[in-house]
C-alpha cells in the first residue's frame, strides 16, 4: 500500500481559525430558493445540541487536506469521494491553467497531486488559510449517503478501475478479519462485512491503519466540516443538472469553461439498488450504519431510509 499519512488524532486546528459567525454573503441573495434553502437547513441542523456530535468536526489538516485550491478565481472546492468529484477536478485544473481543456486532461494526471496543479488548503499558512476560508467562493458536492457507500464499495473492492490493488489486499483483509460473522466463509469482501465495520463505534482504530483511503466513506462531515465552514452552495448529485451549471455561474467562471456532459439517468437516485446491496444485512447493522450517518441525512435533507430500517 502506498504510503499515507495518518488521521491526526487530536490535532484540532487553531480556534482563531474559525470562520467568522454565519452570515449570507452577499451574491446569496440573489439565490434560487433551492439552494437558499439548502444552507438554512444546515444552520438549523448545526444548532441542533442533540445532533451536535454528528454534525461538528474540527477543521483539522484531515479537512483541509480534502479543500482544493484555485486562487486565480478564489475558488475552494471540497472533495466528496464518489460524489462525482473526478469531473469537478478536471474543471479546477482547467482554471488553474494546467491544462487548456477539460478533454486534454490525461485520466492519469487528475488525481495525481503531484501533477495536476491543485494545490490544498493545508499546504499555506494559518493566515492564509483563514483568509480564504473568509474570502473564497466555497462548494462542495453531495448524494444520497447510502448510495455513496454502495458507489464506494463498488468502486474500490468489486471493480476498483483504477488499479489500486491495497483496497482488495490490504484493506479488505483487515475488515474482513474483525467483522466477519462467519469464519468459514472464504468469499471475498461482502457489502455487510462493510456496514458492520463502517457502522462500528470503535470503527476509528481500522481507520488510523487505512490513513487517508478513508475518505472514500467516511461522513462528510468529517471531509468538509459544513457546520465550522460557511459554504456559498451546496450541490447535489441527484440535480446536477441543475446544480453544476448555477455553481459555474456563481462562482463567476460559466464564460471560462463547462462542466463534462452528464450521462443521462447517471444522477438519479436508486431505490432498487440501495434495496439489493442492503439485502443480506441485518437490521441492527443498518440501524448502526444510519446512526453514524444520521448527520449526513438531516444535514443535506436526505430521506431516512426507512425502507431499510424497519
Amino acid at each position: 500500500m502506498p504510503e499515507v499519512e495518518k488521521l491526526p488524532e487530536e490535532k484540532h486546528f487553531p480556534e482563531d481559525l474559525k470562520p467568522p459567525e454565519k452570515m449570507f454573503p452577499g451574491s446569496q441573495l440573489g439565490q434560487p430558493l433551492v439552494y437558499l434553502e439548502r444552507l438554512e437547513l444546515i444552520r438549523n441542523v448545526c444548532r441542533d445540541e442533540a445532533l451536535k456530535n454528528l454534525s461538528h468536526t474540527p477543521v483539522s489538516k484531515f479537512v483541509l487536506d480534502r479543500i482544493f485550491v484555485c486562487d486565480k478565481h478564489k475558488i475552494l472546492f471540497c472533495q466528496t469521494p464518489k460524489v462525482g468529484n473526478t469531473q469537478w477536478k478536471k474543471v479546477l485544473i482547467v482554471l488553474n491553467g494546467a491544462f487548456p481543456s477539460i478533454e486534454e486532461i490525461p485520466e492519469n494526471v487528475v488525481h495525481d497531486h503531484e501533477k495536476n496543479g491543485l494545490p490544498r488548503l493545508s499546504s499555506f499558512s494559518d493566515a492564509e488559510i483563514q483568509r480564504r476560508l473568509r474570502t473564497y467562493f466555497k462548494f462542495f458536492i453531495v448524494r444520497d449517503p447510502f448510495e455513496r457507500l454502495i458507489s464506494a464499495f463498488k468502486d474500490k473492492f468489486v471493480h476498483n478501475p483504477r488499479f489500486e490493488p491495497w483496497y482488495r489486499h490490504e484493506i479488505a483483509p483487515g475488515i474482513i478479519r474483525k467483522y466477519r460473522r462467519n469464519r468459514t466463509e472464504t468469499r471475498g469482501i461482502q457489502f455487510e462485512d462493510f456496514v458492520r465495520y463502517l457502522g462500528d463505534p470503535n470503527h476509528r482504530w481500522l481507520d488510523l491503519q487505512f490513513g487517508d483511503h478513508i475518505i472514500h466513506w467516511v461522513t462528510y462531515v468529517e471531509l468538509c466540516a459544513p457546520c465550522e465552514i460557511m459554504y456559498s452552495v451546496i450541490g447535489h448529485h441527484e440535480t446536477l443538472e441543475d446544480d453544476a451549471p448555477y455553481i459555474l455561474r456563481e462562482a463567476g467562471i460559466d464564460h471560462l469553461v463547462s462542466y463534462p456532459t452528464i450521462p443521462p439517468g447517471i444522477t438519479v437516485y436508486n431505490r432498487t439498488k440501495v434495496e439489493h446491496y442492503f439485502l443480506g444485512v441485518s437490521k441492527r447493522d443498518i440501524r448502526r450504519l444510519y446512526a453514524r450517518f444520521e448527520g449526513d441525512f438531516k444535514l443535506f435533507g436526505y430521506q431516512k431510509p426507512d425502507f431499510l430500517l424497519n
